[in-house]
C-alpha cells in the first residue's frame, strides 16, 4: 500500500479526521476537536496531517498546536491517531516525523505531547520509538472523564513528555536506541521495583527508600491495561493509584526516566529510571 503523509487540506478530509476521533476514543469523546479548529489551526503555525492511502481514505493523523513558551517557540502535539486496521505499519513514526520538520520550518526548537503511563504500548513507541523525554506527571489532566471507554474509571492521569528538535541539518536518527547505553540492560532488570506490591498494594511504601534511594529503579505496569480494564476495573484502578504514587515520588526525588522495557509475553512491563544524587557545595 502507497501512504502519502501530507497536510490535510480539503473541508471533506478534516471531517475523516474527526470520524477517526471517534472510531479512537468513542462517539461519546468530549474532547473530540472539530473540522474548524483542525483547519484554521494551520493557518498560525500549526499541523494538521493526514495519512492517506491512494483512494483518499484517511488511515492516520496528527493534530498540534504552536505557541510561545517561556519566551521560545514550542509546539504541543494534541493528537495523534491511526485507524485500527493500519495500525504497525509504521504510520504513527511518519506522521510524528511529518510534525516535526513541518514545525521546525516555522523555528520550532521542541515539541510536548501526553501519554498515559499506564499504557505500555504508547510509552514503547514515545521513549523507545521516537525518544522522548518525561518532564512532568500530571493527575487527572484532562478531567475525570472525557467520555471514552478507554478512560473510563481510570481519569485521565498524563506524562507530559518533550521531544526536542534538532536543527535542520542535524543526522535525526527516529529509531532511537538506548540498548547500549550505560547503565547495562542486565544492571537494571536487578534493580528494585518501587511499586512492587501493585496492583494489590495501592499505598505503596516508599518510606523504606527514602533513607538510601537506589540509584537505579523500575516502576511495573500492565503489559496490557486495556485487558485488564474489561476483567475487573477495581484492579485497573489500583494500579492508577499505585503508580500515581510512585511516580510523583520518584520524579520528586531526583529520579529521571530513561527507558521502558515492554514485555509482550509476560504480565507486566517495566519503566527503567535512574537518579542522580543531589551535589554537596565544595567549601573552601
Amino acid at each position: 500500500m502507497n501512504i502519502a503523509i501530507r497536510h490535510v487540506r480539503t473541508h471533506e478530509e478534516f471531517v475523516q479526521c474527526v470520524e477517526l476521533q471517534a472510531a479512537t476514543w468513542g462517539a461519546g469523546f468530549s474532547e473530540s476537536v472539530p473540522a474548524t479548529i483542525l483547519k484554521i489551526t494551520q493557518r498560525i503555525g500549526g499541523v494538521t496531517a493526514g495519512a492517506f492511502a491512494d483512494d483518499g481514505t484517511l488511515l492516520g493523523f496528527v493534530f498540534g498546536v504552536t505557541g510561545i513558551e517561556h519566551g521560545a517557540l514550542v509546539h504541543w502535539s494534541d493528537m495523534l491517531a491511526v485507524d485500527a486496521r493500519a495500525q504497525n505499519k509504521g504510520i504513527g513514526r511518519r506522521l510524528k516525523a511529518f510534525q516535526r520538520d513541518a514545525v521546525r520550518a516555522v523555528g520550532v526548537t521542541c515539541m510536548y505531547w501526553t501519554y498515559d503511563p499506564l499504557v505500555a504500548r504508547n510509552a514503547h513507541f514515545n521513549l523507545t520509538r521516537l525518544g522522548a523525554r518525561v518532564s512532568e506527571y500530571v493527575p487527572d489532566m484532562y478531567g475525570a472523564d472525557t467520555g471514552s471507554a478507554l478512560h473510563s474509571g481510570l481519569g485521565t492521569d498524563r506524562f507530559i513528555v518533550v521531544w526536542p528538535i534538532p536543527p535542520a541539518n542535524a543526522v535525526v536518527n527516529d529509531a532511537v536506541d538506548r540498548t547500549d547505553a550505560p547503565p547495562s540492560l542486565a544492571e537494571w532488570r536487578t534493580a528494585p521495583i518501587l511499586n512492587a506490591g501493585a496492583p494489590e498494594d495501592t499505598a505503596t511504601d516508599l518510606t523504606s527508600f527514602d533513607s538510601a534511594p537506589p540509584v537505579l529503579a523500575r516502576v511495573a505496569i500492565p503489559a496490557d491495561i486495556f485487558r485488564v480494564q474489561p476483567e475487573g476495573i477495581d484492579q485497573a484502578v489500583r494500579w492508577r493509584q499505585s503508580t500515581r504514587r510512585t511516580f510523583q515520588w520518584a520524579l520528586a526525588n531526583g529520579y529521571s526516566i530513561e527507558r521502558f522495557e515492554r514485555d509482550l509475553t509476560g504480565a507486566r512491563s517495566y519503566y527503567l529510571l535512574a537518579r542522580t544524587p543531589p551535589t554537596t557545595p565544595t567549601t573552601h
